[in-house]
């Protein structure tokens, strides 16, 4: 009897036998043709509808196991990403094309082979082997991914790969190492992502030089107005930076440090030469335009878009803790973590250095000041890292003048 929509389809239809014979013999001719039911006779119509309408059911469900195969089937065969399955003990059942190009062996001689002894995988950067695929596994529950591998093949060939192994398991076993039926293995050929990462890693380096280089450029620009303070900014970008290492701050925020502390004068390029030279105090009047710096500066660098908040430490890294400061008279929180540690290195700095006004004052003179303000006017936790780079002997600048206590006037740095 031909199923519902089979001509459609144009599958055969399931055979159902009607007979009076129920020996051994003809039983077995019979099962060899697979049929979809065997009614023996006599029997009622009941029991006819009932064989015919399971003969049904079952040839549907096969029909679309064998469609679902194909679809996979299909599917594996067009990927791109190598794909095998084992058994529970890592003989290999499946390989797709993808896996065969990427190990260098035809199916053929693959299945039924043992999958430790087709590659060797080792990890990076170490290289060291990995035994079996249950080191790939990271659980039962979830299958195990490993991005940074090597393959290496029986023809010697070395292929970096990302690999995905998930557990099968009976059904209503899930978890279980006795109901462990195999497991899949998808290998991604990394070679591409490798090479663009390495083609990422130089680009950026090069590009992060060339930042670095135009920003020591416009910091130069403001010193060679100013040669009495020459090497300041970069002194004060170094201290910076090693005070943000000391304070636990990521290698990308000790590295921001830097550049504002290369940057943060650069304001100064808007003050005139006679007041920044000027050997003797500064009047009310040029004091004013003096302390006009961090907004100038502010203004040149508001519209860069650095990955730190470079503008906005230039900005404040003359206010202080207790609002005494300028140019807005910020107070504690108001002041970003940034200008507090450029405060300290540019108080430090610039009392340890001559000046056109002043000899140098002294590296202990300096300290002196930042422990006198310690928590009224600079960040404590600034001040205490600053004081163990430099009482500890693993920071300096070059050339370390000694000196008298500094005066008042002449403590805040402003200059």
């Amino acid at each position: 009897m031909r199923p519902r929509g089979s001509s459609r389809r144009g599958t055969s239809p399931p055979w159902v036998y009607l007979t009076a014979a129920s020996d051994d013999a003809t039983l077995e001719r019979a099962k060899r043709t697979n049929p979809a039911g065997y009614l023996a006779k006599p029997f009622v119509d009941h029991e006819l509808s009932l064989v015919i309408e399971m003969a049904l059911v079952k040839h549907e469900a096969e029909s679309r196991l064998k469609s679902n195969e194909r679809l996979l089937s299909t599917t594996l065969a067009g990927l791109s990403e190598a794909v095998l399955t084992t058994d529970q003990r890592g003989v290999v059942t499946y390989i797709n094309p993808a896996g065969s190009r990427l190990l260098g062996l035809e199916s053929d001689s693959v299945l039924g082979r043992s999958w430790s002894g087709l590659c060797l995988i080792l990890g990076e950067p170490d290289r060291a082997p990995v035994q079996g695929l249950e080191e790939l596994c990271s659980g039962p529950r979830r299958p195990g991914r490993c991005e940074d591998m090597l393959l290496v093949t029986f023809d010697g060939r070395e292929v970096p790969v990302s690999i995905s192994v998930s557990p099968l398991y009976a059904p209503g076993r899930e978890g279980l190492v006795d109901g462990l039926l195999g497991r899949v293995l998808v290998l991604r050929d990394a070679t591409q992502r490798k090479r663009a990462e390495a083609a990422m890693r130089e680009s950026m380096a090069e590009l992060r030089a060339t930042f670095r280089q135009t920003v020591r450029a416009l910091a130069s620009m403001a010193e060679k107005r100013d040669p009495y303070t020459a090497g300041h900014q970069q002194r004060v970008g170094r201290l910076a930076r090693a005070i943000g290492r000391v304070m636990g701050l990521s290698e990308d925020a000790q590295e921001g440090l830097e550049m504002v502390g290369v940057l943060h004068d650069v304001g100064k390029i808007y003050v005139p030469a006679e007041i920044l030279s000027k050997p003797a105090r500064l009047s009310h009047m040029e004091m004013a335009i003096m302390k006009s710096h961090p907004e100038v500066g502010f203004e040149i660098l508001r519209e860069v878009n650095f990955p730190w908040p470079v503008a906005r430490a230039v900005l404040e890294h003359h206010e202080r803790l207790d609002g005494s400061g300028y140019p807005a008279g910020l107070k504690d929180g108001e002041i970003c973590r940034e200008a507090r540690i450029l405060a300290v290195a540019d108080v430090v700095e610039a009392m340890s250095s001559h000046r056109p006004y002043r000899p140098a004052l002294g590296v202990d003179a300096a300290l002196d000041e930042i422990r006198a303000g310690r928590g009224r006017l600079y960040d404590a936790q600034v001040v205490d890292a600053c004081l163990e780079l430099i009482t500890g002997g693993s920071f300096r600048f070059e050339d370390q003048p000694g000196g008298a206590r500094p005066p008042e006037s002449a403590a805040g740095g402003a200059k």
